[in-house]
């Protein structure tokens, strides 16, 4: 399997028969041609599909699909005939072709595909943005792919390196929209499908996006609880492999176990469940994922991380990410993967979704500013602070920090450029946003931090170990759904995603449905202080990074001995910049 890569470009070749721009443009790119302007390019793991062919149209692309038997239906209901044993991705042309936006609506699973329609391309990716999908024009071309390394292998395409990309990273440790760190390139948003025709206009259609559904026939507590029972039930067996095992990652919280107990009840074949252990002497929830793993019979294995390990593998792990992802976890979750391929398995479940999309921790530093702020019309007040800044602070990563740690020439260079909050305004200021703050900041969860850090990082790296990485409470329909639950029932008082704990309380030990969040103790600091001291200060204060000119090396020797204005959370705030510098460095920039 491999990820793809096309181009299309305005013309064809002449009459004389010598190779045209299209034709000139595949070549440079190293693949042959499959149809006139289209091209697959094999060059890195992923789960490339294609051609397919459809009523007069070709496509590529990156396609699983959870609910084939409703898409067959919906395109048999006029009486046309739809083939029994299409692949995934030709049946998503088939819905495209014949439904349009409709039809990609239709579809349950993680796809990005690419499709030539006369001399138009069409970009289509899921509704949450499990698969990716970049697109950039060049040379009077277009041409697109689902990873950066291989799009940026056509010879047309300007590398250098988005500054204000790089100030997005620093402030949310990760990218959360459209821009990537390559000029010129940008992501196809999830939920979306983009017309780029030839003459360069880019045209969008929103196929899905969340909608706050309060409105609807009244039900207590106990309507919701059920229905959300029987969703998660059928978005967890859509995942489930067919005759052979699974297996889960467990860190013993409440979402992954859940994902466990359901994987555990559902399935007939075994159920394998990996959990991280940093060493004895640091807090962690292993005594819980053991308490889950015995409670659901799994087979069950926890793999010890240590930072002599990270050390050696942060390179190489950085380099499969098409945008750095500042998550100290991202070489344990790559063991993982290595963990669970290694056993033979080719799907993994994960517990990923319950906070973005049922409302967990991370959104009770926005609560508590808007009750000390008022309403955005108190701005006199001195806890007023509108809430798109107040979002990114809430984040805590180096936003506040970015005049004392970028350069001079780099703060410049930044001035004219549109602020990181335009990201998350349209969610929390925004003309069309939700009615309820929690269902504003969920919102905004489930568009930046879903789909562009929490589900592309599981894919990459799953994927690079020949595995599926499926998420079920990233769900369309149960996304759906806790966007229809009144926001009391997914906060209430002080019990956190309890319509969530609720639907599954039968099915785990109380001890695991009750305890309050905690979280994985990743040890940054003693990395940092210890098997990543001598790489980290050779990266940041070398050569290359010096002559880059983006960050002030007296602010990365303070960081790195410990000391400034940042404790308790310098190690966090360094480990972006490191993350960064060896992202920048993967890709020659």
């Amino acid at each position: 399997m491999a990820r793809f890569c096309v181009c299309l470009a305005s013309g064809t070749g002449p009459a004389d028969g010598r190779p045209g721009p299209a034709d000139l443009h595949l070549a440079a790119m190293g693949a042959p041609p499959v149809a006139p302007g289209l091209a697959l390019v094999r060059d890195e793991p992923g789960h490339a599909q294609g051609p397919f062919d459809a009523h007069g149209m070709r496509a590529v692309g990156e396609v699983t699909l959870h609910n084939r038997a409703e898409l067959r239906a919906a395109l048999t209901a006029d009486g046309a005939p739809a083939p029994q044993d299409a692949a995934d991705g030709e049946l998503l042309l088939r819905c495209w072709a014949r439904l349009g936006a409709q039809g990609i609506a239709l579809a349950e699973g993680m796809f990005a595909l690419a499709v030539l329609d006369g001399d138009d391309l069409v970009l289509i990716r899921d509704h949450v943005g499990a698969r990716t999908l970049f697109y950039a024009r060049a040379a009077d071309a277009w041409a697109a792919a689902t990873s950066l390394r291989a799009l940026r292998r056509w010879p047309a395409l300007d590398t250098r390196m988005n500054l204000s990309a790089v100030r997005s990273f620093l402030t949310f440790a990760y990218l959360p929209g459209d821009e990537t760190l390559l000029e010129g390139v940008r992501e196809v948003l999830p939920g979306r499908v983009l017309r780029l025709a030839a003459d360069g206009t880019v045209t969008e259609t929103v196929h899905w996006e969340p909608r706050e559904r309060l409105d609807g026939p009244p039900g207590g507590s106990d309507d919701h609880v059920l229905t959300l029972r029987a969703l998660l039930e059928e978005a967890t067996a859509r995942r489930l492999p067919d005759a052979e095992a699974v297996g889960v990652l467990l860190s013993g919280g409440i979402d992954s176990s859940l994902v466990t107990a359901l994987a555990a009840k559902l399935h007939s074949h075994p159920v394998h469940t990996y959990s991280i252990s940093f060493g004895d002497e640091l807090p962690n929830e292993l005594g819980y994922s053991g308490l889950v793993a015995a409670h659901c019979h799994t087979r069950h294995r926890v793999l010890t991380v240590s930072g002599t390990a990270v050390a050696a593998r942060l390179a190489d792990t950085a380099a499969l990410l098409d945008s750095p992802v500042g998550d100290p976890l991202t070489v344990p979750n790559l063991m993982l993967a290595e963990a669970v391929a290694g056993d033979g398995l080719r799907t993994v479940l994960n517990g990923e979704g319950g906070d973005p999309v049922f409302g967990g921790p991370k959104n009770l530093p926005m609560l508590v500013q808007e009750m000390h702020a008022g309403t955005p019309g108190a701005a006199g007040s001195p806890w007023y602070e509108d809430r798109a800044t107040a979002y990114l602070r809430s984040y805590r990563k180096c936003w506040t920090d970015l005049p004392q740690l970028l350069t001079a020439d780099a703060l410049s260079a930044l001035e004219p450029a549109p602020p990181p909050q335009r990201f998350v305004e349209p969610y929390l200021t925004g003309p069309d946003r939700m009615t309820h703050l929690l269902n504003q900041l969920l919102h905004c969860n489930l568009r930046t931090k879903g789909a562009h850090h929490i589900l592309t990082k599981v894919e990459r790296l799953t994927a690079s170990q020949g595995l599926q990485g499926r998420a079920p409470l990233f769900d369309r329909r149960v996304v759906d759904h806790a966007f229809a639950t009144p926001p009391a029932l997914k906060l209430r008082g002080t019990a956190e995603k309890w319509v969530l704990k609720e639907a599954v309380r039968d099915l785990l030990p109380a001890t695991v449905v009750d305890r309050p969040k905690s979280g994985m103790r990743v040890p940054v600091q003693q990395w940092l202080s210890g098997p990543l001291r001598e790489l980290g200060g050779d990266l940041l204060l070398g050569r290359a990074a010096r002559r880059r000119g983006l960050f002030r090396p007296d602010t990365v020797r303070t960081w790195m001995r410990g000391e400034g204005t940042l404790l308790p959370r310098q190690g966090g705030k360094l480990w972006l910049v490191l993350t960064l510098e060896l992202w920048l460095r993967a890709y020659d920039l």
